[in-house]
């Protein structure tokens, strides 16, 4: 088992490249440690050709964003033959369109909130539905092009349709949810602890919030009740399976608590390759149960096939 040969898939040209090399160096360094061999790979447009060249028996999935997490490698893998982590072409393209995503998991009886996807150009000087409002872009990750319009703002943002926006012509416009950040994630069909994010200088859990030193705290087990607890995991995992993900994901959510403490529990995506360092929130939920980050990693190898 340990012979295997791990070409690990890093970098890009995605928006989220230095998240990736972060996950893809730490997963490559706890591989090697596990007794795997490991090639780094920085991933470029060749990287069809570099996979045929290394020829592995494993690729390990540690891209972030449009082309890594959206069925566009998973693809070239299938075409390959290479067995792969993380989620395959359907699940992974699915979950990475927050529209489309939104219906599956409402489909399957996880609560998410009202929204609208339009082009950015269709805002224009109007709001598009009563604020307090969210719009983000229908395909990014790490909070890139998010923006909340608060109830006081007289019009929506300039920045959307400005020649300055860069997250794509298709948008989401979201009622805007009160409250507490919850997150679990899922290994295999388990459903892990519930952490809740602590953004330490922000309200918002924005790019800085998730990867600068001190940007959150994260709490593990979530300070919320038995019941809360248990409605996020089984949420968790319902989303997981409705979008047909494999190995590892992550579910975000918001948790209004303000009136009751039943409240309300709002999903609002998942990820398919959510951050694997050894301080990102999946692996700290593995280590919370009991799995160090070296046996997280060599689940996630040990679990890799095509058509998945």
């Amino acid at each position: 088992m340990r012979n295997k040969h791990v070409a690990v898939l890093m970098g890009g040209f995605s928006s989220e490249r230095p998240v990736s090399l972060s996950s893809g160096n730490a997963c490559a360094d706890a591989l090697e440690a596990e007794g795997y061999q490991v090639s780094r790979v920085d991933v470029g447009r060749d990287v069809a050709a570099v996979l045929s060249q290394l020829n592995p028996d494993v690729a390990f999935n540690a891209l972030h964003g449009p082309f890594g997490e959206d069925g566009t490698i998973q693809g070239i893998l299938e075409y390959l033959e290479i067995p792969y982590t993380h989620s395959g072409v359907l699940a992974s393209a699915l979950a990475m369109d927050k529209h489309q995503a939104k219906h599956v998991a409402h489909a399957a009886g996880v609560p998410v909130a009202e929204a609208r996807a339009l082009h950015r150009m269709e805002i224009g000087s109007e709001h598009p539905i009563a604020p307090p409002y969210v719009v983000k872009p229908v395909r990014e990750g790490s909070s890139f092009g998010v923006v909340i319009v608060r109830e006081d703002q007289s019009h929506p943002p300039q920045v959307i349709g400005s020649s300055d926006w860069r997250y794509g012509d298709r948008v989401l416009v979201e009622r805007y949810i009160y409250g507490r950040e919850l997150t679990c994630g899922v290994m295999g069909d388990v459903a892990l602890g519930v952490t809740e994010v602590l953004p330490t200088g922000n309200a918002f859990y924005d790019y800085d919030a998730k990867y600068a030193a001190g940007g959150s705290k994260h709490v593990i087990p979530a300070q919320i009740s038995p019941n809360i607890y248990q409605k996020v995991q089984t949420f968790a995992l319902k989303a997981h399976q409705a979008m047909g993900c494999r190995g590892v994901s992550r579910s975000d959510f918001r948790y209004d608590d303000r009136f009751s403490e039943d409240g309300e529990i709002i999903w609002l995506e998942i990820n398919t390759q959510p951050g694997m360092t050894p301080t990102s929130l999946v692996p700290e939920m593995a280590a919370h149960a009991g799995h160090g980050f070296g046996e997280l990693v060599r689940w996630m190898v040990e679990d890799a096939s095509c058509s998945r």
